[in-house]
């Protein structure tokens, strides 16, 4: 595995792993806050405005019912006898019609007549089943009570009964009045309040019985807490809270958790509970986690092609730098050790011919010291410009150290030697460094002396080098700017 894959490899670690850790951690984060915030506000404060809406709402008949047990009228029509069942229909009638509520009514603790708008509906009794209210209404003593139950008048429609006691001047029982408000019509109201608040809302007794609820199945199968699923194992902790105080809980259903606040509501006797999926409420945490991520995965794929583009671009730049010789812009010998290794083993295959030529600058440690560095620096300049210009395509050049360089020549001895003749004739055009180089130097133009040796199969670079080294130095001696091949000697 290259350097390069291991560190791209690595960024993108980095890149994904960090950012999973922070999106899991912001989402946990963001979850337990969402959960704070529905058990210690959203909750509270729901729970709250239904209770001032309830009141308003369930209040007026429970206001109304007071104001029926005690008016005069009643009293002194109950005490007179009951004469004249037309002025009570007309009294319960005109309560019904002028406040809107489903029913209303007057029982007689003296005949037991149970009056309702249209007359007397029947005498109640203690073997009826549906006048056990009554008996257990007196019983209990309290000024009102709530109850909910088949209302007789009106073809057994289920009915919230809000019950008011009728005294006399001196606490002697008169009767019961009260009004009827349909449950259909409190679900109506809870199934707004649901739907307003996002929440479940519901009302149950103090035994835990469902007494209004948005969907009225609830009712009419009077439905306990006891018996819901999730809920059933907390029920006996919830049905026991203070009534001054409200309480919160939460319980497990269907693979989510249930977060639940429940007040008591006084003026209704009856529970108020408010429930919220957490699930449901978490979805907002979920979708933005969701939007991150994806977001993230942009960004992630975004940085690592730039990464990738720039590490590539940067690894082509050191690679040009490291295979490249500074001065005169062509190979060094790192280049062309690879270059050698890449043309050997594509010769060895198709067998092909290869040959390397060996040049070094005649004179050229007495230029740089005649003429100064920086002339020696220019004349190996172009002197690598005039090489590149005389080899073929095919062929490779690179400043193998100092004044030497070396060609790696497609093809035989002698069509490398064809082409160390093209380069001394173009190296031969360039100047020397000033007018008086002739005397000393012995040109007036620079000289090169090459030596030639071809590839051999199962040769090193060193040993052909060597070869082609003999016959550079064979060169020399014979004069200088002179070519010889590994066949000349």
């Amino acid at each position: 595995m290259s350097i390069r894959l291991k560190l791209i490899l690595s960024m993108t670690a980095i890149l994904v792993g960090t950012f999973v850790f922070i999106s899991a951690y912001n989402y946990k984060v963001s979850s337990e806050s969402v959960r704070k915030d529905i058990l210690q506000s959203a909750l509270p404060l729901t729970r709250d405005n239904i209770y001032s809406e309830l009141q308003a709402s369930l209040t007026r008949p429970i206001f109304v019912s007071s104001l029926m047990a005690n008016d005069t009228f009643l009293k002194d029509w109950s005490m007179d006898g009951e004469n004249g069942i037309s002025k009570i229909k007309r009294y319960l009638d005109e309560i019904r019609e002028k406040y809107g509520f489903f029913s209303s009514f007057f029982v007689s603790a003296s005949t037991k007549n149970y009056y309702y708008y249209d007359g007397i509906l029947k005498k109640i009794s203690k073997k009826d089943s549906h006048d056990v209210w009554y008996y257990d209404f007196i019983k209990k003593g309290t000024d009102y009570d709530l109850i909910v139950d088949t209302n007789e008048a009106e073809d057994n429609i289920l009915t919230i009964f809000i019950n008011h006691r009728v005294e006399d001047r001196d606490g002697n029982l008169i009767g019961v009045t009260g009004v009827g408000l349909k449950v259909d019509a409190v679900a109506t109201l809870l199934k707004e309040f649901s739907e307003k608040y996002d929440k479940n809302i519901y009302l149950i007794s103090p035994d835990g019985i469902v007494q209004a609820h948005s969907n009225t199945e609830m009712v009419h199968k009077l439905k306990s807490v006891k018996s819901m699923p999730g809920i059933s194992k907390i029920s006996a902790k919830v049905l026991a809270i203070k009534r001054t105080e409200p309480a919160s809980f939460e319980y497990q259903k269907d693979e989510d958790t249930i977060l639940m606040t429940i007040r008591w509501v006084k003026e209704l006797g009856w529970f108020l509970v408010v429930e919220q999926s957490e699930q449901k409420s978490m979805e907002a945490a979920r979708t933005n986690l969701i939007r991150t991520v994806e977001a993230g995965f942009l960004v992630t794929i975004v940085i690592l092609i730039i990464s990738i583009v720039t590490v590539n671009h940067y690894q082509k730049k050191l690679e040009v730098q490291a295979n490249t010789d500074e001065l005169t812009g062509v190979a060094n010998r790192r280049g062309f050790e690879h270059k050698f290794l890449a043309e050997t083993t594509i010769a060895e295959r198709s067998n092909s011919n290869l040959s390397l030529i060996v040049l070094d600058v005649d004179n050229f440690k007495r230029v740089n010291d005649i003429c100064g560095h920086l002339e020696g620096d220019r004349i190996l300049k172009e002197i690598s410009c005039k090489i590149n210009s005389s080899v073929r395509s095919s062929d490779f050049c690179a400043r193998w150290g100092g004044d030497e360089f070396i060609v790696l020549v497609s093809g035989d001895v002698d069509q490398a030697v064809e082409v160390s003749k093209r380069i001394h004739r173009a190296v031969n055009s360039i100047p020397s460094c000033d007018s008086y180089s002739e005397k000393i130097l012995g040109s007036k133009n620079v000289g090169v002396s090459s030596g030639v040796a071809m590839y051999k199969s199962g040769d090193t670079l060193d040993s052909v080098i060597m070869r082609a080294d003999k016959a550079m130095y064979k060169a020399k001696e014979s004069g200088r700017g002179k070519v010889y091949s590994e066949l000349d000697i």
